[in-house]
């Protein structure tokens, strides 16, 4: 079993609970904790049998491009992609974190980490 990190992925997106959220969009940051199993990825040196990190860029990117009401239902879609796309993933936590949300007030982020484990 290894651990990927992956922290900070920055995306301008388009979710939010309000149509004017929706419209406009705003700044958000994911990052991911991806449990695996090794198998014989170091043994052979081969990157197509790892979790590729440039891979999982590109599916938490689509998935971003994907307009949600929830920031919740935003990381439960990465988990749901990524968990397609590599079987072999374990554990993965998801932190999605919404920059300077409109609260009223001042609130430099807020974020919601989603888990899943088999």
């Amino acid at each position: 079993m290894y651990t990927i990190e992956l922290e900070g992925l920055e995306f301008r997106a388009f979710h939010g609970c309000y149509e004017l959220e929706r419209q406009t969009g705003s700044h958000f940051e994911v990052s991911l904790r991806i449990t695996t199993e090794l198998g014989t990825v170091a043994e052979k040196d081969d990157v197509t049998l790892a979790v590729n990190y440039l891979t999982v860029y590109e599916v938490v990117r689509e998935q971003m491009r994907r307009t949600q009401h929830t920031i919740e239902r935003v990381a439960q879609n990465i988990i749901d992609a990524l968990h397609s796309r590599f079987p072999q993933i374990c554990d993965l936590e998801c932190r999605v974190t919404k920059i300077a949300p409109p609260l009223g007030g001042k609130v430099a982020r807020v974020s919601v980490v989603l888990k899943m484990q088999n």
